[in-house]
């Protein structure tokens, strides 16, 4: 399980350092704006889905990705967000 979200943050990172002509992932590194917006628009999505009762599984999946794009396009390292994690850790 973790092993796949740490295989898109490593997609993430190899992107950032090695932009793919196209990218999909690259465009939402490189536009923060764009970043923005896709997770806004995710997580509704996702909230609409549990409301319905439909797709959530495949909304879910897509905040995931949408979120580990903005973390790192805004330089946000998730090793610092699971040390914040783990200092609430009671």
């Amino acid at each position: 399980m973790l092993n796949t979200l740490e295989r898109i943050f490593n997609l993430a990172r190899e992107r950032k350092k090695s932009p793919v002509d196209g990218s999909y992932t690259n465009k939402l590194l490189s536009d923060r704006s764009l970043s923005k917006e896709k997770v806004i628009e995710e997580i509704n999505e996702l909230i609409e889905a549990v409301d319905n009762n439909s797709n959530k599984i495949h909304e879910a999946a897509d905040v995931f990705y949408h979120l580990v794009m903005y973390l790192e396009a805004n330089a946000i390292n998730i090793e610092d967000v699971m040390a914040e994690l783990e200092k609430r850790k009671k």
